[in-house]
Parts: C-alpha cells; structure tokens; sequence
C-alpha cells in the first residue's frame, strides 16, 4: 500500500438460491456485514457466465447457501482475491467439489447450528413415540370416546426406554445431548467413535446388530455414503423389538423404503420420517395414511425463524474471516469422505 493510499473495502457476494438470502438474513445481520464489508448487490446462482465473472473477480469472501452452484477451477480462477467460503447451510459436500480444495481456501458451515432444530425435532417425536402418541392419536380419533389408555397401552411412556442413536453425527450427538436428562438408557452405533465418547455422551457404545435389536426407538443421524445405503434394510427392520419406532431425519437413502413400507404395513413396527428415497413418495405410498407412521416433509432442519439462526451464524464467521480470526466452524476436507 502506497503512503496515504486507504485499504480496499473487501467485498462479500452471495452464491445461493434467488430469494434465499431475504429468508437468511436478518437485517441487522445484514448491517453488521455492511459495516465491514461491501455487500455486493444480487445473488449469484451461475458462476459461468461473463457477469458472474467480473462479480467474482472482485469477491473476497463467497458468502454461500443452498442452491449455490459447484464452486470449480473455473470459478475460482476467475475469484483471485477470494479469502474463503462461508455456508449458511449445512454440508458443502454438493458445491465444493474436490478440485476446489486444491486452493487452500479456509471454509466455514453452519451445519452446528442447523444440528439444533433437527435435534429438538428428533427428540421431540422420540418422546412421543416412546409414549405411544401415534396409536393413541389414531384410536381417539376412529372412536371419540374416553379410554383407560394406562390399561389400553400398557408399554407407553418414557421411562426406563431405550433409545438407540446411529451416528455421533453433529445431530446425532446433540440428540443424545438433549435426552441425557430422561430416565432412558441410551445407546450408540458409529464405526468412529470410541467407548470414552459414547461415555462423554451419555451413551453406552454397541454394534448396529445390537442397536436394532434392543432399542424401543432407533434414531438414524448416519451421513449418505455408498456404504450407508440401506443401512436399514429387512433383515435390520426384522430384528427390531415388535412395535419398536425408527426414526429417520438423517438421509433417505439409509432406510430401503419397500422393506420399511411392508414392516409398517404388517404392524411390526413404527416410523417418524422427515426424509424419503424417493424425496416426495409416490401417491399411493401406504406411509401417508398408515396411523404407524408420522410422515413430514424434510422440515426438521431450519424453517422459517430458524433460518435467522444459521444467518446470524454465517454473518459471525465472514466477520471473523475478514478479521483474521479463527473460523468457529471450520471445514476439515480429510473429514468430507464420511460427513454428511
């Protein structure tokens, strides 16, 4: 910088799906970012044409969100004065393909904070399940009448449960943060993680195969890997406990849905479902009606309020870039190959 010369305000451009960011950002996030940083106008969803080019050759911060196109080779070598990525969202596994790590680039997500709505959701239908809310909702309805549901329902209620967790996931470990305060007993399945820190987590350490057979809710927070398909599958839904509930707000594709559609249908066992393979089940799907099953449509993670949460976060983490400071969240790539 020459004598009297004055920094360059750096500048920070959006890449997400158009109309994302007035859902995202707060407006006083919105401030806080203005008064550091130039916000640079629109929304990026393209970074292939000239205008998305001459935006990137400005950028020093690409600040990120759902429906963000894959930041290539291409991209960055349009972006010379790019310091790094910071995704106000979860994994960045579909738009930060491996050629971009060859960079070097710092990048941050705000996959913790969206691990808290997924949780509270997660916990809240385990605590339902374990108290028979679904059988119970169905029958009051068919019959409009007043039942003796402690003799009607004699397995309902929390206490003394147990509760299975696949995964020591971000959700999957706040999960087990959220229900340590229950009388349940609580287990843990993960290829990765140790006895000391299921321990830590209040967790007793076992096998899948273990898992399955004794949980009264198993709870699926497995990342969607090749070899995570169908980790769920008939011989698994065979040997849960008879009337036992999965819980599935991880990844579709973990659960065979045929095999989990027969056990359903043949009363074997219950479902909480927040994610499907496909996406949005075929019309005739019997796990839209079934009073086994709570079926919703991918709404565990942020919605609505919640998405100010992962603004605010996304917002703390561009400050701390441009400051210098170390990132609050940041993304390991040795860890990408088994995260969600």
């Amino acid at each position: 910088m020459q004598p009297g010369s004055t920094p360059s305000v750096p500048t920070v451009t959006l890449a997400m799906q158009p109309g994302l960011p007035d859902r995202l950002f707060a407006a006083e996030d919105l401030d806080r970012l203005r008064a550091v940083a130039r916000l640079e106008p629109g929304v990026l969803h393209d970074l292939t044409d000239d205008a998305a080019r001459d935006v990137l050759a400005r950028t020093d911060v690409l600040l990120t969100g759902w429906g963000c196109p894959p930041i290539t080779r291409d991209a960055l070598g349009h972006a010379p004065r790019l310091r790094g990525v910071v995704h106000a969202a979860g994994s960045v596994r579909h738009h930060l393909p491996p050629e971009f790590w060859d960079a070097g680039l710092p990048v941050s997500t705000a996959a913790g904070v969206n691990a808290q709505p997924v949780a509270e959701y997660t916990v809240a239908t385990i605590l339902l399940a374990n108290k028979r809310i679904l059988p119970i909702a169905a029958r009051y309805r068919a019959d409009r009448r007043a039942e003796n549901w402690s003799v009607e329902v004699p397995d309902a209620g929390n206490y003394r449960r147990t509760v299975g967790v696949v995964g020591a996931s971000k959700i999957g470990r706040r999960v087990l943060e959220l229900l340590a305060p229950f009388d349940l007993d609580l287990l843990l399945s993960d290829p990765y993680a140790d006895e000391a820190t299921a321990a830590a987590l209040g967790a007793r350490l076992v096998d899948l195969d273990t898992l399955v057979a004794t949980s009264d809710v198993v709870s699926l927070h497995a990342p969607d890997l090749p070899e995570t398909r169908h980790l769920i599958d008939a011989r698994q839904l065979a040997a849960m406990r008879p009337g036992a509930t999965l819980v599935n707000t991880a990844r579709g594709a973990l659960v065979d849905t045929d095999a989990l559609t027969e056990a359903v249908v043949a009363g074997r066992v219950y479902a909480v479902l927040d994610v499907t393979t496909p996406d949005v089940l075929p019309a005739d799907s019997p796990l839209y009606d079934h009073p086994n099953v709570l079926l919703t449509p991918h709404v565990a993670g942020s919605i609505g309020l919640e998405l100010h949460r992962m603004g605010a976060f996304a917002v703390d983490e561009v400050l701390r870039l441009l400051a210098g400071e170390p990132l609050a969240a940041p993304v390991d790539r040795a860890l990408l190959d088994r995260t969600a």
